[in-house]
């Protein structure tokens, strides 16, 4: 973070000091919400969690070297107290992105953003000191957090941004006020709080209402419910895809043996060949965004293209491929799901397969209402409809769903189990894989299927698999 002093940062916050000897002393390391990561100099935020209270962490923060605590109450330590942490912390972000003088840009879509801000902060890293959402972050409370890490030095900060509902991403983009604003997709992930996929374009495409004449919409050809945001900004707007009529596309796309995608890039300064490290086509879109974000930045197709040709992933459990030492191929991709990113982990699991047997271990999406029974359906049939060796559907009712779309569309029935928890799955796995074989997990992030593939891989543990 820049540093400020406890005196400016009251002022900004709107807050009141308390037990604060020395008001000119700065803030000149993170700000954390956790005081187990604070460093000499940082600012403590207590948050009031279901069921931790960070006021009760604050004398242990301050001993940990934090110069101060944000605050709701007095708490016997340097402090700034004011109404509501959050908002606080929202203002304090708000103050900082507009001192820096970076170049912002914010990003969002129903699938495939945090890949692809690792994209974007991997390529614009090569041009200029770039900081970056860590994992998923992307909420009220994670995206200041991410404008707060940044320093002098930065010139760009790339912003995840999700939402909800409605108001969510507006909420997002005044705190912190993108020059370029990136939307990638309108699927279904959380459709159930939305409540349809017009509800979703219409949080998604407060991304570029805000933008500046003098900014940039980058928004996905492809995608028509992306592709009317364009009405919706001031802003120039760059159109990326495989439509002919994108600004950046790619051309001859393909998948290597491995099923790494490959295409010729082409933007309006040249084109350029890419062969990424990431595995599957899906990917290629993620990399065109980030190919028009950075082309508006100044970078050269061939500068762009070998950065996206040696970009890996930044953000765990996002498939991520592991081969053990028998053989067996592990692709850990249980971070999250949605309909969408099912269907493309499933395509990137075929193309991997290659001639070798593969396994889908397949838990429940999450937050799709009325459209769950249909979606799970449908991906158990995409499984079968791929070749999928065989699917293992893990978990209760959405599972049991799964399970039988692959029954209904198998021929024989053998494509499919049901089984009831992770450990059954581990148990099945381990009795019937053999060497060459690809596995791929995925699941919605609340499920925590990633303890399948830690079993699998061995670097988790019996009881920590039973416990999920």
């Amino acid at each position: 973070m820049i540093a400020l002093s406890l005196a400016e940062i009251a002022s900004v916050v709107g807050g009141q000091t308390h037990d604060i000897p020395d008001p000119s002393v700065r803030i000149t390391g993170p700000v954390v919400i956790d005081s187990r990561q604070v460093k000499d100099g940082s600012l403590f935020a207590a948050f009031v969690g279901e069921r931790v209270d960070g006021h009760d962490y604050a004398e242990k923060a301050v001993a940990a070297g934090a110069a101060a605590v944000l605050a709701q109450r007095p708490v016997g330590v340097p402090a700034i107290v004011v109404d509501d942490v959050q908002t606080a912390l929202g203002a304090l972000a708000r103050h900082v992105v507009r001192r820096l003088g970076a170049t912002l840009v914010g990003l969002t879509g129903s699938a495939g953003k945090t890949s692809t801000k690792d994209l974007i902060a991997q390529v614009l890293q090569r041009k200029a000191p770039t900081v970056w959402t860590p994992g998923s972050l992307n909420n009220e409370i994670g995206l200041p957090l991410t404008a707060l890490s940044a320093t002098e030095e930065t010139k760009f900060l790339v912003l995840e941004m999700g939402a909800r509902g409605i108001g969510h991403i507006r909420y997002l983009t005044d705190l912190t006020p993108p020059k370029i604003g990136l939307v990638l997709n309108v699927g279904t992930a959380h459709i159930g709080e939305f409540g349809g996929r017009e509800q979703i374009a219409q949080a998604k495409g407060e991304m570029v209402e805000g933008l500046p004449e003098d900014g940039a919409a980058v928004l996905n050809a492809d995608d028509p419910l992306v592709r009317a945001m364009a009405s919706r900004t001031k802003a120039k707007v760059i159109l990326f895809g495989e439509s002919g009529e994108a600004d950046v596309r790619a051309e001859n796309v393909r998948l290597t043996d491995s099923g790494q995608p490959a295409f010729m890039l082409r933007t309006p300064s040249g084109a350029s060949e890419v062969t990424m490290r990431l595995y599957g086509e899906h990917h290629v879109s993620n990399a065109l965004a980030a190919a028009a974000v950075a082309h508006e930045l100044g970078m050269s197709a061939e500068e762009i293209a070998i950065a996206l040709s040696e970009a890996g992933s930044l953000s765990r459990w996002r498939m991520e491929v592991t081969e053990r030492p028998d053989g067996v191929t592990i692709v850990n991709d249980a971070y999250n799901a949605n309909p969408e990113s099912m269907r493309a982990a499933l395509r990137a699991l075929a193309a991997m397969g290659n001639g070798r047997r593969t396994w889908a271990v397949l838990g429940q999406m999450a937050e799709l209402g009325d459209e769950a029974l249909a979606e799970h359906d449908a991906v158990g049939r995409l499984a079968v409809r791929l070749n999928v060796g065989k699917l293992v559907a893990v978990g209760g009712r959405e599972a049991s769903w799964l399970q039988l779309g692959a029954y209904n569309e198998g021929s024989w029935g053998e494509e499919s189990v049901h089984v009831s928890d992770a450990q059954a799955a581990v148990d099945l796995l381990r009795s019937e894989l053999r060497p060459g074989d690809v596995v791929l997990v995925k699941a919605s992030r609340s499920v925590g299927l990633e303890s399948v593939a830690e079993a699998l891989l061995g670097t988790g543990t019996e009881g920590e698999v039973a416990a999920r």
